[in-house]
């Protein structure tokens, strides 16, 4: 087994360094299966204490303090003391954490659709008025995308010219 997970560390790496795009930028910080659990708990489940995710996710607490303190240096929780003699602390989401909503309801409007048999598990709701909330693809430009296909990706102002030429040539 840790000759495989060795194989798959060094054809994976560790980090996304050579890659210039936000998307491999993003899975640094929320790419690993707990760390995106441990921020649906948090937003949606209410989970604060570290007891709370360790309980309703059954996470092994060396696993589980790792990612909490890789969301924590990532920015996307804050960590506050409740107690002391033990210290004991809540997870807070910051801002960054928060802003994760939109991620997460793409995520699970995918797995509703390939990956959920019997129908969706879980539906989330506007709190104003109660209807079901969706993920939509939008044009800035006319309000409307009907098919993923009509979506491009074109270099951006944080595209490196070699990389943007590459990439506008149609080469990687």
């Amino acid at each position: 087994m840790q000759v495989l997970l060795r194989y798959a560390s060094a054809m994976l790496g560790k980090t996304y360094d050579s890659q210039v795009c936000s998307a491999a930028r993003a899975l640094e910080l929320v790419g690993e299966r707990w760390t995106l659990l441990l921020v649906r708990d948090a937003l949606f489940g209410g989970a604060r204490r570290f007891s709370d995710f360790q309980k309703s996710l059954g996470i092994a607490t060396n696993i589980l303090a790792t990612r909490l303190d890789g969301l924590v240096e990532g920015g996307m929780m804050e960590r506050r003391r409740y107690s002391r003699n033990p210290d004991l602390y809540v997870y807070l989401l910051t801002d960054k954490g928060r802003e994760f909503v939109p991620v997460i309801i793409a995520l699970t409007e995918w797995g509703d659709r390939w990956a959920a048999p019997d129908g969706k598990p879980v539906l989330y709701s506007h709190t104003v008025c109660g209807g079901e909330i969706s993920q939509q693809l939008t044009c800035a430009g006319c309000g409307e995308v009907r098919d993923p296909a009509e979506v491009h990706a074109r270099p951006g102002p944080g595209m490196p010219a070699e990389m943007a030429a590459r990439m506008l040539s149609g080469h990687s």
